[in-house]
């Protein structure tokens, strides 16, 4: 698997999105001493949850952020790496905000974790709510999820080349787009190929990727920018076709997901002549003034699922990039994320006014 190590930017300033990188990537972490992770006790001796822990979801049913959500808490459950339960709580409206502010007031409350996509920059970015990651306490980066141009594959296009001319001969405002959110990753990204490419879309946003996927199956739009595995379902049954990856190179999965086709044969967009950059966290943060002993133990419960069978399955069939990181390494990788996410969002317009 490719390990992103440095954080860097596209070099064109033509083209509105840099790269988001990560500094030194890190390999699922060596479990001293424990020989089988389902045959494990929860965790060392230590803090631990003593009544449910709410694992909030900032964005709505049946998207990546969820789905992984749900995966988590599975894995917990079957391997019994914690004695208390944990129950998935979505709470997406205001792109989210309903849910960061729910951590945010929990303060000092350790049985309440969040699970974060970009939007938790955002969010506060685009919409003034009264919100900041450093009103949360960072707990582990899980992964980083790339970005697909997706086309219904009863369309004629059959490369992002042949897709975006036809979208620019068509003239502005005559073929949707389909995201998540407004003024979200989703719709940062439809703006950075309009202008990599010459072309306006219509941009409609849904609660979540699941709903997007949906909806280019239906036709209701022409394209979108999910995430794999929000639309490797409706890919794999032959609904969708995928055109290329928001990255500067292929996704390293080699096994076919499709009858023909595996991650790495998708091209990238730098390939089709589209340089649009953007891989999105996938993290875990606690609410503020919680003790390092509690930040301790959900970062050792979750390097332990990153060593279950499932969760590499489920990093290999949603391409993900299953980079690693906690503690000040993490606070360093979010603080950076921050100031470029605020520039994008400057370059678009979509910040919020003072």
């Amino acid at each position: 698997m490719t390990q992103k190590t440095t954080a860097t930017r596209a070099g064109n300033r033509s083209v509105l999105l840099r790269r988001i990188c990560l500094g030194a990537g890190i390999a699922g972490a060596a479990i001293v001493g424990a020989a089988i992770v389902g045959a494990a006790p929860a965790l060392a001796a230590g803090w631990e949850p003593t009544k449910p822990v709410e694992f909030i979801v900032p964005a709505g049913t049946g998207g990546g952020a969820d789905q992984m959500a749900r995966l988590l808490q599975g894995i917990i459950t079957k391997n019994n790496l914690m004695k208390q339960p944990m129950i998935v709580v979505n709470k997406s409206a205001g792109a989210g905000a309903e849910g960061f502010l729910a951590i945010k007031e929990a303060k000092g409350d350790p049985n309440k974790i969040v699970i974060t996509l970009s939007n938790l920059f955002t969010t506060p970015l685009a919409t003034g709510v009264p919100f900041n990651w450093k009103d949360l306490t960072p707990v582990a980066m899980l992964a980083l999820d790339q970005f697909v141009l997706w086309v219904n594959a009863d369309t004629p296009y059959k490369t992002a080349k042949e897709y975006l001319d036809a979208a620019k001969a068509a003239g502005p405002n005559k073929f949707k787009m389909g995201g998540t959110g407004s003024k979200q990753e989703d719709q940062i990204i439809t703006v950075a190929v309009e202008k990599a490419a010459g072309v306006k879309f219509i941009y409609v946003p849904f609660k979540g990727g699941g709903d997007v996927a949906v909806q280019l199956v239906g036709k209701h739009i022409d394209s979108s920018v999910n995430n794999p595995i929000e639309a490797v379902a409706q890919w794999r049954a032959g609904q969708l076709r995928a055109l290329c990856v928001f990255d500067g190179e292929r996704m390293p999965y080699k096994s076919k997901v499709t009858a023909t086709m595996s991650w790495n044969d998708i091209p990238s967009c730098k390939e089709a002549g589209v340089g649009v950059d953007y891989l999105m966290l996938r993290g875990i943060f606690m609410p503020a003034g919680v003790t390092k002993e509690q930040v301790d133990f959900y970062v050792d419960l979750f390097k332990k699922v990153r060593e279950t069978a499932e969760w590499k399955k489920f990093m290999e069939d949603g391409a993900f990039n299953a980079t690693f990181m906690s503690g000040p390494e993490f606070t360093k990788w979010v603080e950076k994320t921050e100031s470029t996410h605020k520039d994008l969002m400057r370059e678009a317009g979509f910040l919020a006014k003072p």
